[in-house]
């Protein structure tokens, strides 16, 4: 038991940190930009030991990421901003475009970048969850509900992945992900509804 949590230590605490995690990102809570900041930087280490160095990058992303997350939710203003809160929207249809575009050149700066310097035996799948999470962490930042969608295809692409590399509690982890992004589209959508509702009062 104990040669188990020796090898896996760090799994299991970065997992309870990424179920924190979810959880206040379900309830809107501006806390969750603290966990973000402490989760990636130790994932840092724990993707890149077991060769997973998109992953590994993206941790540090992920970083670097809440802090500006941080700033958005609580000193940020949207087009037409009646409350003092960000509130949560729809993505502009303006945007959608460009974070296509965006998205495709990511996938294939990430992937060239694997290829290129690192031994990683998953390029594609590796850069494609990397480049889809920089636009959902970006969609996060700005409190639009479209994030969900974006995290739910990240969730069940990297469940997979971490299955095949031997990172079992965060296999689970992003299992569980699948899950709550749906029901936390639900709970963002109602809590959209309710913020729309004060503003009209």
């Amino acid at each position: 038991m104990m040669e188990f949590l020796g090898e896996h230590w760090l799994d299991i605490l970065t997992t309870i940190l990424g179920l924190v995690y979810i959880w206040l990102e379900y309830r809107a809570s501006i806390a969750l930009w603290f966990i973000g900041i402490i989760m990636p930087a130790l994932d840092i280490y724990l993707y890149w030991s077991h060769g997973l160095y998109g992953d590994a990058g993206m941790a540090v992303y992920y970083t670097l990421a809440a802090v500006y997350g941080y700033a958005m939710w609580k000193f940020g203003r949207k087009r037409n901003q009646k409350s003092a809160e960000m509130p949560i929207t729809h993505t502009p249809l303006r945007l959608y475009l460009p974070i296509t575009i965006f998205f495709f050149t990511a996938w294939v700066v990430t992937y060239y970048i694997l290829i290129r310097w690192t031994n990683s035996t998953v390029p594609v799948l590796d850069s494609f969850t990397n480049a889809l999470s920089f636009v959902g962490l970006w969609a996060l930042a700005r409190k639009y509900i479209e994030q969900w969608f974006f995290w739910m295809v990240v969730d069940v692409v990297c469940a997979v992945l971490y299955v095949q590399k031997g990172i079992p509690f965060k296999a689970g982890l992003y299992g569980l992900y699948v899950v709550i992004a749906v029901m936390g589209y639900f709970k963002w959508k109602q809590l959209m509804k309710d913020e729309t509702i004060s503003v009209d009062k």
